[in-house]
């Protein structure tokens, strides 16, 4: 098993508990992570890198987001490598942040037509591998991240959340 350090920050009261949250991410990323080395080779330290999960609200994500994306609105989740790493390169100790806002999160979920959590899973998801150099900003990136994601869900018994999309 792929272990990892899971810091958690809970800055918003509707996430709920702090052990539940952590979790939460241990089990999801667990999941991710181990996923990855199994399936696409990836390294990982032999030290547990460090992930930092920040549970935030809408407020707060829109600033980060016009900060770092000149994008004034809220978003679902950001992710800040802490260094740079190309997907399959081993990473440095710390992987870097994964901030989530709740009512984004909440909104979407509904829309979806999917459990809070299921959701919260996947974006969980597609933040850490954010973290690990992967992108969907050309469609090829997209392509390989989204199936990843995919594949990843489905080991831990969700569905595919893209069925019957473009990749984005």
């Amino acid at each position: 098993m792929t272990k990892l350090d899971i810091q958690v920050s809970v800055e918003d009261d509707g996430w709920g508990d702090e052990a539940s949250l952590q979790d939460v991410g241990s089990r999801v990323l667990g999941a991710a992570a181990d996923f990855l080395a199994r399936e696409q080779g990836q390294p990982f330290p032999e030290e547990p890198p460090e992930v930092s999960l920040v549970f935030t609200d809408d407020a707060s994500i829109r600033e980060i987001n016009a900060e770092w994306r000149q994008q004034d609105k809220p978003t679902n989740v950001l992710s800040f490598p802490a260094f740079p790493v190309t997907p399959g390169e081993k990473p440095g100790p710390m992987l870097g942040d994964i901030v989530i806002a709740r009512e984004t999160v909440e909104r979407e979920a509904v829309d979806l037509g999917k459990s809070f959590e299921e959701h919260l899973t996947h974006l969980l998801v597609h933040g850490f591998l954010h973290l690990l150099g992967y992108d969907h900003m050309e469609t090829e990136e997209a392509e390989e991240m989204e199936a990843l994601e995919t594949r990843i869900l489905a080991s831990l018994g969700l569905s595919d959340p893209y069925a019957g999309q473009d990749p984005i």
